[in-house]
């Protein structure tokens, strides 16, 4: 079973910054580098959605809407490791983040981090 373990959330205040990282675990049949990588958020009472993305080899990143020019996704290949770099955090990031690993139809989630932006 891959695991995807996520990291690096907490409590900031507005305008501050965190970066989170997701973790990939090694196994057998499981080629990180073989899957784009998205990060998504879910706020109370809200649904699941997708923030940021990034293709397998990193050439190509797409994001939201309401994250453009404050949040950087990336990823490094070598440590099984996607990031998500968060700047001008505003009170409305406040969110469970999730990183999910896609490859076709198959997909595996992480167990989520929290994320309090407030002051």
């Amino acid at each position: 079973q891959v695991q995807l373990v996520e990291s690096g959330g907490g409590l900031v205040q507005p305008g501050g910054s965190l970066r989170l990282s997701c973790a990939a675990s090694k196994f057998t049949g499981f080629t990180f580098s073989s899957y784009s990588m998205r990060w998504y958020r879910q706020a109370p009472g809200k649904e699941r959605d997708m923030v940021a993305s990034i293709t397998n080899t990193g050439g190509s990143t797409n994001y939201a809407d309401s994250v453009k020019g404050r949040f950087t996704i990336s990823r490094d290949n070598a440590k099984n490791t996607v990031y998500l770099q968060m700047n001008s955090l505003k009170p409305e990031d406040t969110a469970v983040y999730y990183c999910k690993a896609q490859m076709g139809s198959r997909g595996y989630w992480g167990q989520g981090t929290q994320v309090t932006v407030s002051s």
